[in-house]
Parts: structure tokens; C-alpha cells; sequence
């Protein structure tokens, strides 16, 4: 007689134990069954969300701060309605309208922040780092949505969401060991790309990046990746097409000829995408330059990109990252 399959919840322990850090700030040092605890709690999000009723009382009466201190649509948009969805009091705070702008420090903002006894943190800023020094000086969880070129952990949760459940979908084996990823683009400047290598190397994928010279980080190696330059070569075989924006706005001098040069030699087309695995999927984290590193064809193939599927996979992480870091302060039954 053979044993049942082991259920999902026991890949991880119980309680507090599964996810046992009282911030999110990124990827990097987490270990493989805390990230598929937080994939596997985001999935009854997904499934809340396509019903006609998305409102949940479940953080009703907590107080969410997002403090986007650079600009964002997509993030702060997701951010927004997950904290709304879970019933909490979301407050958005944009940049142009904080006191940084008046010369406060990035330490009294924290400490003012605080003294609102808000119940968690969203913050996104323009340096690496800075989350982490908010962070240290508040007494409520914070989530990291993107700190200057280091992480985007958010994103890479709901990318790596998105992939399983593509491969759940399609009838593949749901598992990351062994899937080929290749990432391309802007790699240097790319906290996506940063927090996608951390997500997809600890859960056992092989992760291909491939970039210009001048746009590929010095020692990427270190990062378990295996780097490219030649993106027809990096496309071979591949189960999963990453796409990255040119990051025009943190690039100082020359880093590509031009525009056209560079959809030449790294552009994802029909014709490129045909290089990779026979159903790969294509996903980019927005917002997109069409006609640059990718052709509208593409981003927009029926069957094969899941650009807008992570759209929708961004808020139901996102929930699911609001309700594991505040369970403690909801004194959840295991996580006091």
C-alpha cells in the first residue's frame, strides 16, 4: 500500500514557526519552505478575489501606512487594495506630500511614522537600504516594496506565484527543481530581477540572466545564476521568459547605443520566443516598453504571457504578506 502524498502544510512547521520573521524586507535568507508557506497561503486569496464579494473583515480595525517615498502605479495600487480587501484602514502617503521634502530625516520620518502606532509599514523608496533603517526604528512590521537597485520581495513572491500555478494549470509538475528561467534585461538596476534570483534559486530552478555588459552586474555569478550575453543562447530550452524594463531614470551616461539597437540584439519577438521551450511563458513586471524589450505579439499572446495574470497574483500576495505579518499583533492562535 502506498503512502498518501504529503499535504502541502506539511512542508513547513506549524504555527509562527513557518514564517517566524517579524518583517519582510527580501528574499535573500529566507529558507524554501518559508517561501512556499507564503505562496501557499497567498492561493485562498486568489480564489477570494474572482468572487463577486471581496471584502474580508480579517485585519478589520488595524491601521496600514504606505509610504512611497518614489513613484508607483502598480505597487501602491496592489498594496492598496489588499490592505482595503482584508478590511484594515489603508492610508497612502506619497512622496511629494511628506516632509522629506521640508528636509526632515529619513529617521524622524520613521519615528513619526511610529508614533501613529500604525499596525504595518509598506515602504517603497528610491535607496537600498532605507527600509531596513525604517524598519529598525518602528515597533510594526514593515514590507519592503522595492528599496533603490536591492530588493522587491513582493514581486517575487507573486511572480514565483504565478509561474507555479502556470505549471499547475498547464498539468506540469508544480515543483521549481529543475525549470529552466531566464531572465533578461536591465539586470543591474533591477530589484525585480534581484529578488526573482533569490525566490527561484532557493526553490531549486535554474535561473539564466542575460543582459549587455554594461547592464549585468559585476560577481552575478555568486547569485547561483548563470550569465549570458548572447540572449538567443539564453533562450535555448528555457520554460520561462522574464522580461525587464530599460530603467532609463537610474541610468547616468550611455548604457545601450539606442532603443533599436538594443530590441535588435535583446527584444523578446515571435521570432526569439520560438528559441525557447515549445510552451514557454512569458512575464514582465511593468510597466513595459513595447516595441523595445518586448513586441506587443508577445506580450500579449493568448496561452503563453502571463503579464496580466501577475497583475492579479500581486494582490493576492499581497494580502497574504499584510495577514502572516500581522498575525502576531492580531494575537492569531501559534504566532503570539
Amino acid at each position: 500500500m502506498t503512502s498518501p502524498e504529503p499535504t502541502r502544510a506539511s512542508r513547513y512547521p506549524a504555527g509562527a514557526a513557518a514564517f517566524p520573521h517579524r518583517h519582510l524586507l527580501g528574499i535573500a535568507g529566507l529558507a524554501p519552505h518559508e517561501i512556499l508557506f507564503l505562496l501557499d497561503e497567498a492561493e485562498q486569496w486568489v480564489e477570494h478575489n474572482r468572487q463577486p464579494h471581496k471584502r474580508h473583515d480579517l485585519l478589520s480595525g488595524l491601521t496600514i501606512i504606505n509610504a512611497f517615498f518614489e513613484n508607483s502605479t502598480r505597487t501602491l495600487l496592489s498594496f492598496e487594495i489588499a490592505g482595503k480587501r482584508l478590511g484594515a484602514d489603508v492610508v497612502n502617503m506619497h512622496a511629494a506630500q511628506s516632509s522629506v521634502k521640508k528636509g526632515e530625516t529619513l529617521i524622524d520620518t520613521a519615528l513619526t511614522l511610529n508614533a501613529m502606532r500604525s499596525d504595518a509599514i509598506v515602504i517603497r523608496h528610491a535607496s537600498s537600504g532605507a527600509v531596513r533603517l525604517i524598519a529598525d526604528k518602528v515597533d510594526c512590521p514593515v514590507l519592503n516594496a522595492g528599496d533603490g537597485q536591492h530588493e522587491h520581495p513582493t514581486q517575487g513572491l507573486l511572480d514565483a506565484l504565478t509561474i507555479r500555478r502556470s505549471l499547475r494549470e498547464r498539468g506540469k509538475n508544480e515543483e521549481f527543481n529543475g525549470l529552466k528561467v531566464t531572465i533578461c534585461g536591465d539586470v543591474l538596476h533591477s530589484r525585480v530581477a534581484r529578488s526573482n534570483i533569490h525566490c527561484l534559486t532557493t526553490l531549486g530552478a535554474e535561473v539564466r540572466v542575460c543582459a549587455p555588459p554594461a547592464l549585468m552586474p559585476e560577481g552575478i555569478e555568486q547569485l547561483k545564476v548563470t550569465p549570458f550575453h548572447d540572449f538567443d543562447a539564453a533562450l535555448d530550452g528555457t520554460d520561462v521568459v522574464m522580461m525587464l524594463r530599460l530603467q532609463s531614470e537610474r541610468m547616468q551616461g550611455s548604457f545601450i547605443p539606442s532603443p533599436r539597437e538594443y530590441r535588435h540584439l535583446y527584444g523578446l519577438t515571435l521570432d526569439r520566443l520560438a528559441k525557447a521551450a515549445p510552451d514557454a511563458v512569458v512575464m514582465h513586471p511593468g510597466p513595459m516598453n513595447r516595441g523595445v524589450e518586448i513586441d506587443s505579439n508577445v506580450a500579449d499572446l493568448a496561452g503563453r504571457s502571463l503579464i496580466t495574470t501577475q497583475v492579479e497574483m500581486g494582490v493576492a500576495m499581497r494580502m497574504a504578506c499584510l495577514d502572516v505579518l500581522t498575525r502576531r499583533t492580531r494575537n492569531v492562535e501559534g504566532w503570539q
